[in-house]
Parts: structure tokens; C-alpha cells; sequence
């Protein structure tokens, strides 16, 4: 599948990475989708790895946002600054596409969704695709060389309070959640995706949790995937309602 440059480029601040490309859909928009990329809230990875999922979108005639933010090793970058940026993000994306969204995101994206389901915004469902849902068994885990204490500027012990702020775990979604997670991913282990759902298990609206047997990390963002054309399929289904 060719990847369909973004139409429109549109900033939500006045750093160079505040900023969102925006796929629209051919004819009349079933609705709209606002994605947010990963790749452990690092600054050598941006929102451009994510451009055939955001073509595969548009191509079902959804319009879509891609967001990026600044990451660590930016200035701003790390929490709270990447949050502060995604929220504003979002919220300008629903200005723009002028409908109520599915929240997307992928990997640290997806903790930053997760997280941002909590917030007062409307959003029409989010799914966290291998979201790093749960920071302190991350950090346990020493996912990516570091990157969870890179992100926080500090460890659980040293800094309690700012896991419990930061982490999805510990907050209550305002919206429909379903956390989508491939069995055999080796860069997030399925089992952080099991420990968050477990944890918000007695909230009024659970997540919903999707395992895909076989599928590793990066593949639930490929279209041309079993598990990527899943995931659209579930796109497609949130959006139409």
C-alpha cells in the first residue's frame, strides 16, 4: 500500500515538534481518529513511522491526526511536558476534524493515550495498541535500556508520587478502552498490557483487553498484517459506532 502524503500540516504550538499531519478521508468522513506514535518517548523516533496506518485509515474513510510531541532528549521532553503537549494536541485535532474521536496509540503512545483517557476530553473510545500501561513493571523490566526513568527523570523509589501521577494505572478512563496486544511482542511484553487491565478491573467502564496469538510489536501498526488489518477493522467499527 502507497503511503498518501498528509494534507495538511497543522501546529499546536510554538515548539517544531508541536505539531499534527492530517489525512482526509475521499467523499464524507465516517468519522475521525487522532493517533499518537511511540517509540519510548525518545526523540530519534517521530510520528513519520506511522504513516501507512494513518493512509490505511483514511483509506476507510476516516480522517485522521497524527501528533507528534516532544520526547526526551528535547527540550520540554519527558513528563510532564510530553503529556502537556499530547493533551493540547488532542485537543486542537478534535478542533480540526470536527468530530469526536478514537484515540489511538501505539507503544509509549499508547501509555500516553491510556493515560489521556482520564482527562476531561471527549473522545469516542481509545485503543492502546502494546501500550506501556503499567511504569513501574516496565521499569522493573528495563524495557528499552532505561527508557521508563529517561521519561520521569527518576525511579519508583526515588519518586513515588510522579509514577502515580504518570501511570494509566492509577487512573479511571473517561472513555471506552480496549488495549490491543500481541502474545509474542518481545519490545512490550503482553504481560504489562494484563497487570493495567487487571488493575482497572472495578472501574465503571474496564478496558478491554485483545490478544492477538503470534503477533509481535510493530506488526499492529502494519496494515498489510493479519494483526494490522485487525486493528483497523476495530478502528473502523469504534468509529462508525
Amino acid at each position: 500500500m502507497p503511503n498518501v502524503p498528509a494534507a495538511e500540516v497543522v501546529s499546536y504550538g510554538d515548539d517544531a515538534n508541536q505539531f499534527m499531519e492530517l489525512w482526509r478521508s475521499e467523499g464524507k468522513a465516517l468519522g475521525a481518529a487522532v493517533f499518537i506514535h511511540g517509540g519510548f518517548w525518545r526523540a530519534k523516533y517521530d510520528l513519520h513511522h506511522a504513516d501507512e496506518f494513518c493512509t490505511a485509515l483514511a483509506e476507510k474513510g476516516i480522517a485522521v491526526a497524527n501528533l507528534e510531541y516532544r520526547r526526551v532528549g528535547q527540550l520540554g521532553g519527558g513528563w510532564p511536558g510530553t503529556f502537556e503537549d499530547v493533551v493540547a494536541g488532542v485537543k486542537s485535532a478534535i478542533a480540526h476534524l470536527g468530530k469526536m474521536p478514537v484515540l489511538i496509540g501505539h507503544s509509549a503512545g499508547g501509555h500516553l493515550a491510556l493515560r489521556l483517557a482520564n482527562e476531561a476530553i471527549p473522545l469516542q473510545a481509545v485503543v492502546a495498541l502494546a501500550p506501556v500501561a503499567d511504569l513501574r513493571l516496565a521499569y522493573e523490566l528495563n524495557l528499552s535500556n532505561g527508557a521508563v526513568v529517561e521519561f520521569l527523570g527518576e525511579t519508583p523509589e526515588s519518586m513515588s508520587s510522579r509514577y502515580d501521577e504518570a501511570c494509566p494505572s492509577n487512573h479511571t478512563s473517561r472513555a471506552n478502552t480496549f488495549v490491543v496486544h500481541g502474545s509474542e511482542d518481545e519490545v512490550v511484553p503482553i504481560a504489562i498490557s494484563r497487570t493495567f487491565v487487571q488493575a482497572r478491573r472495578g472501574d465503571s467502564m474496564p478496558p478491554t483487553l485483545i490478544e492477538i496469538p503470534g503477533a509481535g510489536h510493530m506488526e499492529l501498526i502494519d496494515p498489510k498484517t493479519p494483526a494490522g488489518a485487525m486493528v483497523i477493522d476495530l478502528i473502523v467499527g469504534l468509529v462508525k459506532g
